[in-house]
């Protein structure tokens, strides 16, 4: 099922007037994992681009790295945290069951006039966020909200599966919409779409009501992600290349009208795969996996929030965000600075 949207009629349209990101400290490099499991920082590179990750201690939480973001992006835009209408975070690893890590955001910043919500679509969840939340923003039911991508996917890693426990980092990316009237810039289109005879592709499947915690599991295993990554790669290509052309397409643009494309940092040699075809010149394909590993929803807005800062892009160039995740899931939004 896919869904597309042109939001180029709109009165009103979601701005993107700040962002920020966060991540842990603690660094993991390739040479630690050699000591933890059969690989080697060769093995590692060649096969995903990862050279390092970071990785929460104990005492920080899917919230507390929101937050973190949260406040830089409320900072760069300028608002205060009580000036916020919504807050939603997208995770699969979140505070709890429930509440939502949204709430929690909610109680750190003091952002007592927002409602909160977190959303599932795991590495798509972030551009799924942008897409209903400009919707919000355009139909006037709010003027201005936080949009958070957090993950602690450390927490549900197999660390003696080598062909997983390479992959992931922790961290958190948040960008703030603000609506504005009649605005030449903003969200301009998105198209999303799901698949869900691909779960086994990617799943956690513990604990939910498939299996509860108050039964034992069949697989101890199951506590963590499975992947089958043949089968993600393949489908992961085709979905971003799929998005990006129906962007250009709709949107009547060409390569030469797009100064950046941002995709979720799975894979760099899936990202690459897909740049190629479409091609896509390298300067407008940004790559930063080599420093965080997948960080799953939070991947999108920790590239998007360091392209701005290192002047990659300006205000009024057009940009391309891309994900393709779990569920199996995928998304892109085109956006105008």
């Amino acid at each position: 099922m896919e869904k597309k949207t042109d939001d180029r009629s709109a009165t009103g349209r979601a701005v993107i007037t700040g962002c920020g990101s966060f991540v842990p400290s603690k660094i993991l490099t390739n040479d630690d994992l050699a000591r933890m499991v059969d690989t080697s920082d060769d093995w590692i590179s060649t096969r995903t681009g990862i050279k390092t990750r970071h990785i929460t201690t104990d005492g920080e939480s899917t919230a507390f790295l929101a937050t973190q973001a949260a406040q830089r992006a409320l900072a760069y835009a300028g608002l205060g945290a009580e000036e916020l209408n919504l807050i939603t975070v997208a995770t699969i690893t979140p505070e709890m069951v429930f509440p939502s890590t949204a709430c929690f955001v909610q109680q750190a910043l003091g952002a007592k006039k927002a409602w909160a919500f977190d959303l599932s679509a795991a590495c798509s969840g972030f551009v799924y966020s942008l897409h209903l939340v400009h919707q919000l923003i355009a139909t006037g039911q709010i003027d201005n909200a936080l949009v958070i991508g957090a993950e602690t996917l450390t927490k549900i890693t197999n660390w003696k599966d080598r062909a997983s426990c390479i992959l992931f980092g922790d961290g958190a990316g948040a960008i703030v919409l603000q609506r504005k009237q009649d605005a030449g810039r903003g969200i301009l289109y998105s198209t999303v779409g799901a698949d869900g005879t691909f779960w086994q592709s990617l799943n956690c499947q513990a604990y939910g009501s498939r299996h509860p915690s108050s039964k034992p599991l069949d697989d101890p295993d199951q506590v963590y992600m499975q992947i089958k990554g043949r089968e993600v790669y393949q489908q992961a290509v085709r979905r971003i290349i799929e998005a990006v052309t129906d962007c250009l397409e709709h949107c009547g643009l060409t390569l030469d009208d797009v100064a950046m494309v941002i995709s979720h940092q799975m894979n760099a040699r899936i990202i690459e795969s897909a740049a190629k075809r479409l091609n896509l010149p390298d300067e407008k394909v940004f790559i930063n996996i080599q420093n965080y590993g997948n960080t799953s929803a939070a991947s999108v807005p920790i590239a998007f929030d360091e392209c701005v800062r290192q002047g990659r892009v300006k205000k009024g160039d057009i940009i391309i965000l891309v994900a393709f995740g779990a569920g199996v899931t995928w998304g892109a939004n085109v956006i105008e600075l």
